[in-house]
């Protein structure tokens, strides 16, 4: 299984950091929908579900989170705890959020607007559907 883990550039002085990101140039696809979890309670797992079509790039802007992922053979685990850090999730890839950190602001940039036909929430469906591919 392929991770990519996006390393963004930070820009900053005296005053702070910024960091800018455009898609097809930082970002590999076109940005349709932007969102962010926070005030997520301790033992909260989130997500349970897999994409068709979309794709996303995960970012803890603020604390930290592991994401469990799995393509249906190979399954892994990322911690995400730097605000310049971005994990690429292609579709076809079921995922899980959880241990949180009580500050942790997970940002998501995605390819496609919300669509509920697109998810895939029941893993045994998932695992049918990735092996039909």
């Amino acid at each position: 299984m392929l991770i990519v883990k996006y390393m963004f550039q930070p820009h900053g002085d005296e005053r702070g950091q910024l960091i800018a990101l455009e898609e097809y140039k930082d970002i590999p696809f076109q940005i349709k929908r932007v969102y962010y979890m926070y005030e997520t309670g301790e033992g909260v797992r989130r997500g349970f579900h897999a994409h068709k079509k979309l794709k996303q790039i995960l970012i803890c802007v603020h604390g930290s989170c592991k994401i469990h992922l799995d393509n249906g053979e190979e399954q892994k685990e990322v911690i995400l705890e730097k605000p310049y850090e971005g994990l690429y999730i292609d579709n076809n890839m079921w995922r899980e959020m959880y241990d949180f950190s009580p500050d942790a602001v997970l940002m998501v940039l995605a390819s496609e607007v919300y669509d509920e036909s697109d998810y895939i929430r029941n893993y045994d469906e998932f695992l049918k559907f990735v092996k039909n591919k």
